[in-house]
């Protein structure tokens, strides 16, 4: 590890209350660099203190570092590290805390509702600083209230994990679409081709029905037509005939009186 891993320039004003910074000795910097030395984590690593055992009661001090570990970072080629701070709250650090909570929103903007990453870490920068106050109390309270932290967190990375599945199934979903977008406007398109023949070949069967009927219609007419008059010849037949039938009676019946006399 290097000091180059280490954070340039002092970091961002946090709404935890801590010790003033404090300058590492070249010794123990050298010590980080190779071997860790006692009190002093390699750079780039953030402090993680083990608790004593149950036996022995630990200290305020380590509970606090263990809770909240020490901010190191690299400013003008020197090695600080800050501890967080031992003071106990009063009221008014609440009532302080609670301005500059509101102070931080306005200035660095963040969003009073919906997904804010600057809002969520400024509540999670108040949240270790009332952790950090009870503690000081009650170190049982404190880490308590450190369970419930982590247990949001856990809470909220799954959350996070979750949505960004969501996404990802999201726009596999929609790259799968448009993939076969193209094979199905393809298929619309000669779908769309083949019933614009079909209606034309039902556009022209239709004129050849309408041009057959017109034609069947003509020829019913021109064979009522030709009924009509072979039954008008029929009848002047039938009627001529009645009538020579009738005088040819009357003939005969007048040459058989004749031959009688």
């Amino acid at each position: 590890l290097q000091m180059s891993n280490l954070q340039e320039g002092r970091p961002r004003e946090s709404l935890v209350k801590y010790e003033q910074p404090i300058e590492s000795p070249a010794g123990d910097l050298k010590g980080v660099i190779g071997k860790p030395s006692k009190g002093i984590l390699p750079a780039g690593v953030k402090r993680k203190q083990q608790l004593p055992p149950l036996e022995s009661k630990p200290k305020t001090e380590d509970i606090l570092n263990a809770i909240l570990p020490a901010r190191e970072w690299i400013e003008n080629g020197i090695h600080y590290i800050q501890y967080v701070s031992h003071q106990k709250a009063s009221r008014d650090d609440v009532d302080e805390l609670a301005k500059l909570l509101d102070q931080k929103m306005n200035e660095r903007q963040a969003r009073e509702s919906g997904i804010c990453p600057v809002r969520e870490e400024l509540f999670s920068q108040c949240f270790d600083e009332l952790i950090r106050q009870v503690t000081i109390d009650c170190e049982e309270r404190g880490l308590l209230l450190l369970r419930v932290r982590d247990e949001i967190k856990m809470t909220i990375a799954a959350y996070q994990t979750l949505y960004q599945s969501s996404v990802i199934f999201g726009i596999r979903k929609q790259l799968q679409a448009e993939h076969g977008k193209a094979d199905l406007e393809k298929k619309i398109e000669e779908l769309e081709t083949k019933k614009l023949k079909l209606e034309n070949k039902v556009i022209e069967l239709k004129a050849k029905i309408d041009a057959i009927e017109k034609r069947n219609q003509e020829r019913r007419s021109i064979d009522e037509q030709k009924r009509k008059e072979e039954i008008e010849f029929l009848r002047y037949q039938q009627e001529h005939l009645a009538k020579f039938l009738k005088s040819l009676q009357s003939f005969l019946l007048y040459t058989n009186s004749e031959g009688i006399s």
